[in-house]
This record gives structure tokens, sequence and C-alpha cells, in this order.
């Protein structure tokens, strides 16, 4: 009764687009209670929906090895499920040794959605088992996955198929407003060639203190998504050159790069108050009458939307926590030029020093991030990175992954 198989563009692409247009992937329905008694009455949270912009491969296709698995059910074939995979080299937080190495191969598992009139038929589990078979045929050791907190259901499901869990980023939203954020006057930011780039991420990135840094962070940089990589620096030091900062930086400074998920994928959430949606509205044409007073006014997170990504973020000495904050507010203000973008992201360590300086509204943004791990291979040398107590608090979030 339930097939599953590669996804095919040409014959799949329409059928999986109209199914996952009816799932969720922000929180589900939660039931309403009364006096600690349950109605039969479902009281809807608000929910995230994602748009696909007619390439359902989109998640995977910026990795290079990647796959994408459909489920038909019955015999006419009916589209019910899919999941999507790559499988990539990356850190795992510690010094290299001669029986461990410094990178890893790993599998990323994502995307996966079935649909809400097939549910409870094993559906999801077999796609996650056959596309880890995918995956292990090309030499992954490990497997995870992210959901956010309140995704019982996805957890439940891994958790049966072994996933423990790993790590808990933070995801940090700022809502992108009408009008630019001030720019600092007491900082100095610098727009970094790639290559440069990939040099100041060599050494203050480096993977003995990183976990899940992509070896192929210097093709990341130089992807047409990156919209670049800034540096910011106080306004006091000297003014740098390219050769300059390849060796020697001040005491303080910041440094993100920033990613286009607009051409990637769209999101539209569903299901907020009715009140919340009128005084959003009401702030916005306000501000379209008086534009000079400034107005907090935000974009419409109630049509399809795209955000830009913060990966990458680091800083250093007294002045880090301030240069940051210039650097985000610069991404925010390369936003607001961008009219599909209506929030900037950034997800981060949980206890990353850097979270305290990502300007963010608590409203949009979540604290933990679920990532559920799982071996792989089984007669690997390997000390099992699952077991082990985190080396770092610093996780590289690939920007392609989220």
């Amino acid at each position: 009764m339930i097939r599953v198989r590669e996804f095919n563009m040409e014959k799949d692409s329409r059928a999986v687009e109209e199914m996952e247009k009816r799932c969720e992937v922000g929180p589900s329905a939660t039931s309403a209670t009364d006096g600690g008694k349950k109605k039969n009455k479902k009281k809807k949270t608000t929910s995230l929906y994602v748009d696909l912009l007619g390439d359902p491969i989109c998640r995977v296709r910026h990795t290079p090895d990647h796959v994408m698995l459909v489920a038909e059910y019955g015999e006419k074939k009916e589209m019910v499920g899919v999941i999507r995979a790559c499988v990539k080299m990356v850190s795992r937080g510690r010094e290299s040794s001669s029986q461990l190495p410094a990178y890893v191969k790993v599998a990323y598992v994502l995307g996966l959605r079935v649909s809400p009139s097939h549910r409870r038929l094993g559906i999801g589990r077999k796609l996650v088992e056959r596309v880890e078979a995918w995956c292990l045929a090309r030499g992954a050791e490990y497997a995870y996955m992210a959901t956010d907190g309140s995704n019982t259901a996805s957890l439940n499901l891994f958790a049966g198929l072994s996933y423990a869990r790993f790590r808990s980023p933070a995801v940090l939203v700022h809502p992108v407003h009408a009008h630019h954020l001030p720019p600092s006057s007491s900082a100095t930011l610098v727009r970094l060639p790639p290559s440069v780039a990939a040099a100041l991420y060599a050494r203050f990135l480096p993977p003995s203190s990183t976990e899940f840094l992509p070896s192929d962070l210097p093709s990341l940089l130089s992807h047409p998504f990156t919209l670049g990589s800034f540096l910011a620096l106080p306004s006091s030091s000297s003014p740098p050159s390219f050769y300059s900062l390849s060796h020697a930086l001040p005491e303080s400074f910041a440094l993100l790069s920033l990613w286009d998920c607009t051409r990637v994928f769209r999101l539209r959430v569903s299901g907020a108050p009715a009140a919340a949606r009128a005084a959003l509205a009401l702030l916005r044409s306000l501000d379209e009458r008086v534009p000079w007073m400034r107005l907090p006014s935000v974009r419409d997170f109630f049509r399809p939307f795209g955000v830009y990504f913060m990966y990458g973020l680091r800083m250093a000495g007294p002045e880090g926590p301030r240069l940051l904050r210039a650097l985000c507010r610069l991404a925010h203000n390369l936003a607001v030029a961008d009219e599909t973008c209506a929030a900037v992201v950034a997800e981060v360590g949980r206890h990353d020093p850097v979270r305290a300086a990502v300007p963010h509204w608590r409203r949009f943004s979540w604290d933990e991030d679920v990532w559920c791990m799982k071996r792989l291979k089984a007669d690997t040398k390997d000390d099992n990175w699952i077991a082990s107590p985190p080396s770092t608090d610093v996780i590289f979030v690939d920007p392609r992954d989220f």
C-alpha cells in the first residue's frame, strides 16, 4: 500500500507542492480545556506554512550530496509523504587526533511531511528508514534532525527510531520594520571578499571549537545566496586593509554572514488572533499616512514572506556585543530594501555568548530548537559523539539547512 521512491521533478512537483501546502511547519493544534476537562473542540494556535516556490527540492539543492524521497499510497499512487536529506562533512568541536579526525560525515534529515489524511499509517517511519539507508550508503556516520520543542509527534517518531536529544540551539527572530534602523556612529563596517571572510573564519571559528562547521565553508561564503560577509570594528581603529585583516585585528570586533532565504522558500502565518492582525494592520496603515512619525510597523506576516538568515556570528573583546548589534542593524537595513523579506533570523548555541547580543523579539523567537541525533555506523572507531558532553558552546548553523 505504501511505496517509497526518489523524487522526480517533472512527474511529482505539483503533487508534492499541493500536499505540503496542507502540512504545518509550526506548532500543531492544541485541545482547549475547561476546568481541567478537555473539550471536544480544538483551539488553533499560531502555525506556519511553507511555500517552496515551485521547487520542492530547494531545501537541499545547494548541498553537493542530497536526496529527496516521496511516498505514494494505494493503487492510485496518491502522494502522501516526502522527506529530504543531505550528507556533508562537519566539525565535531574537538581537536583532531590519530584516531579521531576533526571532521565527520553526517546526514541532515529535514522536510519530513506526511499528508494530514494519511497519518498514523507508518509512512513517516518508512520514509526515515529509507533516507537513512541512502545516507549510510554514502558514508554518513551520524544522522540528525531538528524540530521545535512543541512538535511532539515528530519527537516521538524519531525517538522510536533511536534518535536521542543532542543539542538545543535558540532561534532569534527580528521583524523587518518599514524604516531603516539608525546605524552605529561608533563602528566601522567592512564588507569582506569571500576569500578574506574564509580566512577570518578559519582563525576565529576553527573546527576544534565549533560543532557542525561545514568543510565546504569557502564555497558557502561565495554562494550567490550569501548576500555578503561583514566585519565591524571600533571607529577609533585605523582604516583596515584586506591584507591587514588577514593578519591582525583590534581587540574588539564582530563578524557575520548573511544568507537570502527569500529565494528558497516563503512562509505564511495562520491562526493568529484577530486582535493581533488588526493591530499590525493599523500600524502599517498609520505609518503609510504619517511616515515622518517612524511608527514601529512591521511587514505583513499573514501573507507569504521570506527571511534573511545571519550565520557565522562571532565577536571578541569588550566592545564585541555592541559591534555585533551594529552588524545586526546592517542586516536589518539590507532587508528593508527587499519587500519580500519580513524578518531577520539567527540560530545560535543555547549558551553561545553571541546570543545575548543579537536583537530579537521574544514573541517571535524560541529558546529550544531540538536537535536529535542517531549513530548510523555501529562499527566505527568513533568515541560516540552523541554520548559525549558538548566540548563547545558554539554551533554553526548552516543556512542551507534552515
